[in-house]
């Protein structure tokens, strides 16, 4: 991952430096704003390579962006575009398609390679994630993929697994990058074009896109209900539209299956409280995580780690 800053840069010389160096040199973008608000710019973002797509998170405060025809001609990318508005909001415009406006949390996409206009609506400025793939690395090769103008994505079917699909991207660390990245960039960039129309969602990518999509939201959904003891394949099945044997065959395209992902992920909530918790009951950690007793939440701790959770909080608590 390559982190940057503009506190590693004089302060007269940041808004220069953020527009020659990380603007036009990293994105291919002009950046402009007014000389008397350069004193008081910031900005930072992250880049990280993942599942061969470029995934970047942005903060800044306001100025202009412009993907002219001449950035165009020097910094040719040649790829999908999926944007995530983080706080705020943003306007898109100078495009053959018409101008809109992005709301915090929502989605837009686009082909690089093709002119637009950005500001941030508000004072608090650009807070964004871009995910970049390569239109050589999508397997549905489709030339229309080239002449996707900036459009919000709209559709409130898929809205929910493309914002699954991409939270699940962006936690990936490690190991994991390797091998749960491809597939999920494949899928994001799968959605994208069957929202434009470009695949059709009852093909064979579009159904594994989709079906990507779903897990993710699956998992994202067990998270979010982890603290019901009830909860169950039925009710996660309800809660994505699908039968019950559709939720079971997404899971057997996982490593784990449904029951294994809840244990997984109730033992790693559960590990979290009695590291940042010290002064909470065992009794009270295992209710929170959804485990049915006191007595199931010892035997599959001790099972998974080897230990008891009181030894692991005293270990815990010595490291710190």
């Amino acid at each position: 991952m390559y982190r940057w800053c503009t506190d590693e840069v004089e302060p007269q010389d940041r808004f220069d430096y953020w527009r020659e160096v990380r603007a036009k040199g990293l994105f291919g973008v002009t950046a402009e704003l007014a000389r008397e608000q350069r004193a008081d710019f910031s900005g930072e973002f992250t880049l990280r390579k993942v599942g061969g797509a470029g995934l970047v998170e942005l903060k800044a405060s306001p100025y202009q962006v412009e993907r002219s025809k001449a950035d165009i001609a020097d910094a040719a990318s040649d790829s999908i575009c999926v944007y995530q508005q983080l706080g705020g909001g943003g306007w898109f415009g100078g495009m053959r398609s018409s101008d809109f406006a992005i709301e915090n949390g929502r989605f837009a996409t686009s082909h690089t390679d093709l002119p637009y206009r950005t500001v941030p609506l508000g004072a608090a400025g650009f807070h964004l994630r871009i995910l970049k793939i390569p239109v050589a690395g999508v397997p549905a090769q489709d030339s229309r993929a080239r002449d996707l103008t900036p459009k919000p994505f709209g559709d409130p079917a898929l809205a929910p697994l493309l914002d699954a699909a991409f939270a699940e991207l962006g936690e990936l660390a490690g190991g994991d990058e390797t091998t749960h990245a491809k597939p999920l960039v494949e899928a994001l960039a799968c959605l994208a074009l069957i929202e434009r129309g470009i695949v059709r969602p009852g093909g064979r990518r579009g159904q594994y896109a989709l079906r990507i999509g779903r897990l993710s939201l699956a998992r994202r959904l067990i998270v979010r209900h982890l603290k019901d003891p009830r909860l169950s394949p039925a009710m996660v099945a309800d809660w994505l539209g699908v039968s019950l044997r559709h939720l079971h065959m997404l899971f057997e395209m996982a490593e784990k299956s449904f029951s294994q992902t809840v244990t997984e992920q109730r033992l790693a909530q559960s590990r979290r409280l009695l590291r940042e918790a010290p002064e909470r009951l065992i009794a009270d950690v295992a209710t929170a995580c959804g485990f049915e007793s006191l007595a199931t939440y010892y035997r599959v701790f001790n099972a998974a780690y080897g230990l008891p959770p009181g030894d692991f909080r005293a270990q815990a608590a010595e490291k710190r």
